[in-house]
């Protein structure tokens, strides 16, 4: 099945046609429940767009393409306190676990096995994970296009070489995770070989720049291999095309302070990432605006709300090197090897990369009584409480909605790995320092749309397999060679398929950081599946039809995976504070809260499933000495 049957408005030369799956339109009960979430729009506007969620690929991941309506209906329920208290019917399941960890992304999942690591099999775990798969952002979308099996990442995408006996390097290695099986497809066409990286955000040269109305282009113009050429022939004044060449020349490796925290740093982090490309480089601020919109796109933000430190965030978590992999469908692949150790019946077979990757998860494993580690899916945590005093309690009631129901039992202790946006609202009795500081944190939204195409020979035909655009939707795509352990193709040219994947984010240059994710998440939600399908046909086409491109041949599924609160956003201040007041991350690291601790990528400012491990690491010890000595 292809995303062109899922499709609205009829339009066969985009190859979309009158045929909307059922499945996936959203009823009137849906739009009814989810009117108090979208406040600006009506059941009546939403269902003049006919269709949200869409199709979802096939797999594992099939039901849990981004966040669906049903989990952000679920979600939003708690933002618009449905839940000031708990209901009286909530279903008591009489259990009681050593720990319960609410989020089963990376960090969750990361954080039971930290436990069961530290503290051995006799503590008891469970994961509440809100979507009906593990994995978070890092999960995949599968496609079966010509007979073949291939996959795009919904978010998270690629990992990077750690150093030897480093935190990150004894982590793979719990996991199973050897950086040294990946090996790679390798050229198999008679057509001559280009480069090609090993995710959808390594481009290798040569790659092309395209231009279209933006830069007065209605036909549009591609320029190859644009930094060889020095930008000659690009449609731009010469002042600007001055400036960006002289910024190429000037960046410098390396990190411009000795270490975060030092005063260097600070100074980074006091300004936004904007004032500093202007005040050390020299650029004017069309030229970021029309080149760098998205210099802050690993934070789904603008330069000009971003703390300049982000610049630099990445760089400190310290890779072996630059060179990175992928499992071909991101970092969904580092998910299922944790989950595979957490749980060996979870995913059949050896713990291999080759079946974890491949096999399919057995879900009924997931969440059976008596196993000390447990992962209980379609679960949104409402509720989080100590019982009396969060000094001398003993436990924390946990309640959470399943199939319309609400249910609750006790932990001894509580990880809150989900996102800074619930938890703030979840954890009842949290006291005003953490609350304020959960109020600093801003969120900003994200689509990762993935095409599945059956050859990307319109690409090839232009010199390129990966390019850049400055206007319209997205703004970079790469093709990729995958794993050989994910795949029976061994091989890879011109006339294979492949996914292709467009991050979009939603910068609104001017606004504060908070009214710029608002803003994104508005146009997030209220855009049907069908119009981003139809601007996503459209962007190809005009990029690519003269080298061949027809979207209704072409293109076998698109898949849309919706992350209303994919980053946070760091504004100046949020690293290392300012006047005089620590910093927003520390105020929830320094320590727990009785018996709760708070984990996920979000605390680091640096989004990341490093940060993410580290992050839940650094809970559980935290929380141990509360469960091991009772």
């Amino acid at each position: 099945m292809s995303s062109s049957e899922d499709s609205g408005r009829s339009d066969p030369a985009l190859g979309m046609n009158q045929r909307i799956c059922r499945r996936d339109f959203l009823n009137s009960t849906l739009l009814a429940s989810g009117s108090m979430l979208l406040s600006s729009l009506s059941p009546r506007q939403l269902l003049a767009r006919d269709d949200w969620t869409g199709y979802g690929g096939v797999g594992d991941y099939a039901s849990s393409n981004g966040n669906t309506f049903e989990v952000m209906t679920a979600g939003h329920q708690i933002r618009y306190h449905v839940f000031n208290s708990l209901p009286t019917d909530a279903v008591d399941t009489g259990e009681v676990f050593d720990c319960v960890i609410a989020g089963g992304g990376i960090s969750g999942l990361a954080a039971a096995l930290c436990l069961k690591k530290y503290g051995g099999s006799r503590l008891t775990s469970l994961v509440l994970e809100n979507h009906p798969i593990f994995g978070g952002e890092a999960k995949r979308n599968e496609f079966i296009v010509d007979g073949q099996r291939i996959m795009g990442p919904q978010g998270s995408d690629h990992f990077s070489i750690p150093y030897p006996y480093s935190f990150i390097a004894r982590f793979y290695e719990l996991i199973g995770l050897d950086w040294r099986e990946f090996k790679y497809q390798t050229w198999g066409s008679s057509s001559p070989e280009i480069p090609l990286g090993t995710s959808f955000e390594d481009m290798r040269s040569p790659y092309g720049f395209y231009f279209g109305a933006k830069f007065g282009q209605r036909a549009g113009m591609w320029l190859i291999d644009p930094w060889k050429k020095k930008l000659k022939g690009a449609p731009i004044p010469a002042s600007m095309r001055s400036e960006l060449l002289k910024y190429r020349q000037e960046q410098k490796g390396g990190l411009p302070f000795d270490y975060p925290g030092d005063e260097k740093s600070r100074h980074l982090d006091s300004m936004t990432i904007k004032q500093y490309l202007m005040e050390t480089y020299g650029l004017s601020s069309g030229t970021i605006e029309t080149f760098m919109a998205d210099e802050g796109s690993g934070f789904g933000a603008g330069p000009d709300g971003l703390s300049a430190y982000c610049m630099y965030a990445f760089d400190t978590l310290h890779p072996l090197n630059d060179r990175t992999h992928s499992f071909p469908g991101g970092n969904g692949g580092v998910g299922r090897q944790i989950v595979k150790t957490l749980i060996p019946q979870s995913i059949s077979g050896p713990r291999t990369l080759e079946a974890v990757c491949r096999n399919k998860i057995n879900f009924s494993a997931l969440d059976r009584p008596g196993q000390s580690a447990r992962i209980r899916l379609d679960s949104t945590v409402v509720w989080v409480e100590h019982e009396g005093d969060p000094g001398k309690s003993k436990f924390v009631t946990v309640a959470y909605t399943r199939g319309g129901k609400v249910y609750r039992l006790k932990a001894r202790s509580v990880v809150m790995a989900g996102g800074c946006w619930t938890s703030k609202h979840v954890v009842r009795d949290l006291p005003s320092a953490q609350r304020q500081a959960y109020d600093q944190f801003y969120r900003s939204p994200c689509l990762v749309a993935n095409v599945a195409v059956r050859n990307w020979r319109f690409l090839y035909k232009l010199g390129i397999s990966g390019c850049q655009w400055f206007d319209g939707l997205g703004s970079f795509t790469a093709v990729r060679k995958v794993p050989l352990f994910s795949t029976e193709n061994k091989t890879i040219g011109p006339d294979s398929p492949v996914v292709l994947t467009l991050k979009v984010i939603f910068p609104h240059p001017g606004l504060p950081l908070q009214e710029q994710g608002n803003l994104g998440r508005a146009e997030l939600f209220s855009t049907s599946f069908r119009e981003y399908e139809r601007r996503i046909r459209e962007q190809l086409t005009a990029m690519f039809s003269r080298s061949g491109f027809d979207p209704q041949r072409d293109i076998a599924g698109i898949v849309l995976n919706r992350w209303g609160h994919a980053y946070v956003s760091p504004q100046p201040g949020f690293f290392f504070g300012k006047d005089g007041k620590p910093a927003p991350r520390e105020t929830l690291r320094a320590a727990p809260f009785g018996r709760i601790a708070f984990a996920n990528t979000d605390l680091s400012g640096a989004p990341d499933h490093r940060t993410s491990i580290a992050e839940a690491d650094r809970a559980v010890n935290q929380l141990l000495d509360q469960v091991l000595t009772e």
